[in-house]
């Protein structure tokens, strides 16, 4: 199946481009939350975070960083700004070349993350600790 941001990338789809930079883009998406909602994407084809270049997923954050300021000064309504990643299906990822959004908010605008059943009960120190070790135990070197 083609990527359609590879498409973007090699101009064979039309974009509306913010800024290109040598290791990532950011364009803005077809489907936004709000006016100013952008998608920066790595310029090396990446379906996952596990695929991802570390120095390319360092320049998107440093990219959606520039972006969030420029949002809050650009005129656009922007009180404040959310990232959001989705890494996998289950996590509500549709295409798959990593994608960061930088998505413009302000007061009522009526976007929101919906939390599952379980959010906000509190589990015990010792289970927190157990899934702490859990993970550091599969950890990657920094």
């Amino acid at each position: 199946m083609r990527c359609v941001f590879c498409d973007i990338l090699s101009q064979r789809a039309p974009a509306s481009v913010v800024v290109e930079e040598e290791r990532c883009v950011a364009f803005l998406d077809i489907r936004p939350v709000n006016p100013g909602h952008t998608l920066v994407i790595p310029r090396r084809h990446a379906a996952n975070l596990a695929e991802l270049d570390p120095l390319d997923g360092a320049a998107m954050f440093q990219t959606a960083r520039r972006l969030a300021l420029a949002l809050r000064v650009s005129g656009l309504r922007c009180e404040g700004v959310n990232f959001y990643l989705a890494d996998g299906e289950a996590a509500g990822q549709e295409v798959f070349h990593v994608h960061l959004h930088v998505i413009p908010r302000y007061a009522g605008d009526g976007f929101r993350l919906r939390f599952g059943p379980g959010y906000g009960q509190a589990p015990l120190r010792s289970e927190l600790d157990d899934l702490a070790g859990q993970i550091r135990a599969v950890m990657l070197p920094g």
